[in-house]
Formats: C-alpha cells, structure tokens, sequence
C-alpha cells in the first residue's frame, strides 16, 4: 500500500464518519443509525445510511457503501492517496511520503504540466503555416472569434509524426511521459508518433484550471471525426463537462447541456456563457451530482435529430428525480438551399438564426413533462379516432408515472384537452393505469422474493456466489466478527481457503491477520485494499443486523455450514430451495 498501513490506521482511530459525511449530506439519527439522501443517485425517500459503530455508510438504493476514506473518494472524484491527504488535514495529520506515493503525486503534476505544454504548442500553431488550414476552419467555417479562440485554447495539431513528440523532447518529456498522457502513441518498432495529426485541438479544462486532456477534430475524411484523450488517471469521461471551468461563474439562472464541443463554444460567444457539454458520452449519474453543486435548472439543447431525441429521452429519465429542475429546449429544423428541412445543432442554429431568437426559445423551452408529452403526441395523427385512443393510453401511462397527484392532474387535463375528450375520462385511463403499474410491480416482487439463488446474489457479475448456501454463512461469520474480533479465537479451525465465494474469503482473512497482529478489526480499513464494487457488496453485508446476544449460537451453526459445505465439492451453487429457505430461517432467528 502506497500509504503505511500503521498511518491509516491512525487516521481511522482520529476520524468519525458521521462527521465526515455530515459535511456533505444533512443526516438524521434513527434507531443506531444515521440516514439522509444519498449523495450518489437521485432519490426523494432516504436511503442512504450511516452506522457510527461500524465506521462505514451504505445507501440501500444504488448499493455504494464504504468507510470514511471511500466516501472522500466518491464525493470528491479523487484516487485514493488524494483522499487519504484531504482526511488526514481536516485531522491535523501529515501524511508521510514513501516512494510510491510520492512517485505518484509526480507523476500526476508531470503530466498536468505536459498537458499545458502540449496546448500552447498546438495554440502556437495556429499562426504557422502548418496550422493555416485549422485557422481558416476556425474563423471562416465556424466563426469563431479571435477571442474566444484565445479563451478556448483552440490550436491546430500539424499534419505529421513526430512534430509535438520533438517540442516536448526539448522540454525535457520523455516517451513515457508521452505516452502516459495520451499525447503519442507506441508504434510496432518501439518508437512513437504523434497521436494527434492535422486536426483542431480542443483543451480539456477543469474547474481548477488544469488541462486534463484533449479533444479533437480532424480536417479531413479521415477517421474517427473526434477524438478525444484516453482514459488516464486524471482524464475520466464519465465526469468531465467540457465548459464547466466557465459556465460556473454565469450570472444565468440555469445550465445549458450541449452535444457539441464546439456548441459550446459558439453560444459562449453568443452571450450563453452557461454552456456546458459531455465529452462525447452520454449523460451519467457523475455528471449530475456536479452539475447539482452549480445549478438548480438544467436546460438539455440536444441536436434535433432522431439521435438527439432518443438521447434526451434518456436524459430525462436520468434525471428523474434529481434536485435539478429540467426543461428541454427544441430546436427547429430550418429550410436549405433548396428548401428541405435539415437538422441543424445549437452551432447552425446561433449562425442562421441569431442569438435573439435563441433567447426566446430558452425562455419558452418546456419542462420535461411536457417535451415528452409532446414527442408521445406528435407519433399519432390526432383526426383519426383509433390513434387518438392509442395517444391517450400512451399519454395516460406517462402520466400515470408521475409522483406528484398535481402533476398528474395537470397534465392528464392537458392531453385530454389535445384530444378533446372529458378530462374526467382522463383521469380514470390514468388512475388504472396506476392500478396496473402497482400489480406489475407486486408482481415482480413476489418473483423475485421466490427465487433466493438470484435475490441473495451479489448485484456485480463478477461478484457471483457459486455455492449461495455456504456463501450466506461466511457472511453471516463476517458479520459476527466485525461485532468482536476476540471471536476469532474460536475460529482457528476455519482457513480462508474454506470460503466458497473468493471476495468473502480474502475478507475474512485480511480481517484475521489485523485480529493476530492487535490492530482494529473493521471494515473501514480495507478501504484501500478492495475495488469500489467489491466494497459494495461488503458494506452491504455487514450492514445486515446481527445482535450480540445470538452471535455465539450464529457463529457455530455458520462455521459449520461453511465447513460441511467446503466437504462436499460436489455441491455448487443450483441449490434445493428447500435448504436454502432453511437458512433463510436460521439467519432471521440470529437476526441477521
């Protein structure tokens, strides 16, 4: 571990998670444990826990689950030793520095400071002969004003190999250096070549002012169109928005979400400087609890194509009940030449129709309701009476879908006044529409709650138990351990290599070897040992009551299961239900 074990422990013994986790989610103490909604997934009803005795949270909803440290982690978007540093100064602890961990922190500041090397190389371009045709592409096709050329950081990557290989070289960056910044790329004979060539360069900033990476676009037929940084330690898709280091300081009351990373930088000049846009990916659940710390209003400007419709569609879905008010602001599609209506994004829109014109339609934009009320209507040709009945099943099972009984008041009279029937019809389409939605949803429930062998798997694939029967028990041996570690002396007989489900075993054995060498026995200090996922699914375990007063009986009965099961190696995980409810009965009588 880059960090000394004895240091983390330490820490662990200074810190309260409670604490911790109040500085970012107000939380409410009930039964022995704290609840509050959780930070990770948008959620009205509060599902998010913390237990103080345990020193680790766990929401019951998305499944994230940890110590103090992973917490940091999540909240903050940052690697472990990051989050360990951040801990240990709100302690007053300094973190000593050993090799690895140092060598770490290097290695990441090298390649921020590579990045601006690498970007004003490409910004010095633009006014060589190597980078006309980039500057032509950047003033004359996209209008982009010297200013906000400058403001962006936009530049021209050479039609060549090794052009921004041999800049670097004499700012003393090596192949490896290169390379570990996504900038060059290894070829067959051991060297390397440029990875980007003859394309428009778009510096990825983040809110602190670091270039994190690159986006391109190249200036030819070639393939791919854009292309972006890989994947690296500091360059992660899934939570950048291109624009944010700027749009965080608008004065407008809301956010703009963009495909484009040129949309962005045309509205921005437009006077829209709350423009933000992904990085070529879908919208994700990182993506919204950032922009939840900037705005209480998104508003979605996606294309106005059938790919920008269906990705919307999935927007809006995502952000059900987030904390971000949403609307959807439709663009038109407009006339060419020869008078055919062509798609058109935020860019061709400012260009053809002029920033007034979008200031009205982001004033009038609709909220999500009703932008997909509208998409459900505009499927049916309302002057026929069999599609109009279909329009009103499908409009009354999206209403039907909505929480609030004034929403689905509102906009059940809506599509009833569209289709000119008695909003009272309405609302009875709408109200068995609901009925059917709760049977349904009992339904699958009574399914699931049937078949144990998947309800008591972990949610990860890669998790799978393959002998559900013995796995429950060294969950259940974990749990007890966790209460007390002196009942480790009790299992001297019970080996790692006895667990049927690895993640379990190695547990146990790790918590084991803390017990013999007199150190803390938690699962908080694995923090850094284990994949967010597999934390998971342990934090998910031990969240599971067990009562000191049935640990002793649960921990025989548990060990031999275990041991009995690990016997028999013609036992896999198709179970007889039978035994499986068996011990469905043992657990709940041990209260676990």
């Amino acid at each position: 571990m880059a960090i000394p074990e004895q240091f983390l422990d330490e820490l662990s013994s200074r810190l309260n998670i409670v604490d911790v986790v109040s500085a970012y989610v107000p939380l409410t103490r009930k039964g022995g444990n704290y609840w509050g909604l959780c930070p990770f997934h948008r959620e009205k009803t509060p599902s998010f826990s913390v237990n103080e005795s345990k020193q680790i949270f766990h929401c019951f909803g998305c499944g994230k689950g940890g110590g103090a440290v992973r917490f940091v982690m999540e909240m903050e978007n940052l690697p472990f030793p990051e989050a360990v540093r951040k801990l240990a100064a709100q302690a007053g602890m300094e973190v000593p520095e050993d090799n690895s961990n140092g060598a770490w922190r290097e290695k990441r500041q090298r390649i921020l400071e590579l990045n601006k090397e690498a970007a004003r190389f490409y910004r010095s371009m633009l006014s060589q002969p190597e980078g006309a045709q980039v500057a032509e592409y950047i003033a004359k096709k996209r209008r982009i004003s010297p200013k906000f050329s400058a403001r962006f950081g936009l530049g021209a990557a050479p039609n060549a190999w090794d052009r921004l290989i041999l800049a670097m070289r004499e700012k003393g960056y090596d192949k490896a250096d290169l390379i570990e910044a996504g900038l060059a790329v290894a070829g067959k004979n051991g060297g390397i070549y440029d990875k980007y060539r003859n394309r428009l360069m778009l510096p990825v900033i983040d809110v602190r002012g670091n270039v994190i990476g690159f986006t391109s676009r190249v200036m030819d037929d070639s393939t791919p169109k854009y292309l972006n940084t890989p994947e690296t330690a500091i360059f992660k898709k899934r939570s950048i928005l291109y624009g944010l280091n700027y749009a965080k300081n608008t004065k407008r009351p809301n956010m703009i979400l963009v495909e484009g990373n040129i949309d962005v930088i045309t509205l921005h000049q437009a006077g829209f400087d709350n423009t933000i846009a992904t990085m070529g990916t879908a919208l994700t659940e990182e993506h919204i609890r950032i922009l939840e710390k900037y705005t209480q209003e998104l508003v979605l400007c996606y294309d106005n194509d059938n790919a920008g419709v269906d990705a919307t569609q999935r927007a809006i879905a995502l952000l059900k009940g987030s904390q971000l008010q949403v609307k959807v602001l439709q663009l038109p599609r407009r006339r060419d030449d020869s008078g055919q209506l062509v798609k058109q994004d935020a860019d061709d829109f400012i260009k053809h129709q002029g920033p007034e014109v979008f200031e009205g339609l982001l004033q009038g934009c609709a909220n999500s309701v009703e932008y997909r009320l509208e998409e459900v209507r505009q499927g049916f040709d309302l002057s026929q009476d069999d599609q109009k009945a279909q329009y009103l099943q499908a409009a009354a099972g999206l209403v039907a879908g909505l929480n609030s009984p004034v929403e689905r008041e509102i906009y059940g009279n809506r599509a009833a006044d569209a289709a000119g029937i008695s909003r009272e019809a309405m609302a009875q389409e709408v109200e068995q529409q609901r009925r059917q939605k709760g049977r349904q949803a009992r339904r699958q429930e009574e399914r699931r709650s049937l078949t144990p062998t998947q309800t008591l798997q972990p949610k990860q694939r890669e998790l799978r138990y393959t002998n559900v029967r013995s796995a429950l028990a060294e969950e259940g041996v974990l749990r007890v351990v966790l209460l007390d570690g002196s009942y480790f002396k009790q299992l001297s007989d019970l080996q790692e290599s006895d667990f049927s489900a690895p993640l379990l075993g190695r547990a146990y054995g790790l918590l084991r070897q803390r017990w013999q060498e007199g150190k803390p026995v938690s699962l908080a200090a694995l923090d850094g040992v284990f994949t967010p996922e597999e934390m998971d699914h342990l934090s998910a375990v031990v969240q599971q009551p067990q009562p000191m007063h049935t640990a002793q009986a649960a921990l025989d009965d548990y060990k031999q299961t275990i041991l009995a099961q690990h016997r028999r190696a013609d036992i896999h995980s198709g179970q007889d239900l039978a035994q499986l409810r068996d011990l469905l009965k043992q657990k709940k009588s041990y209260g676990g």
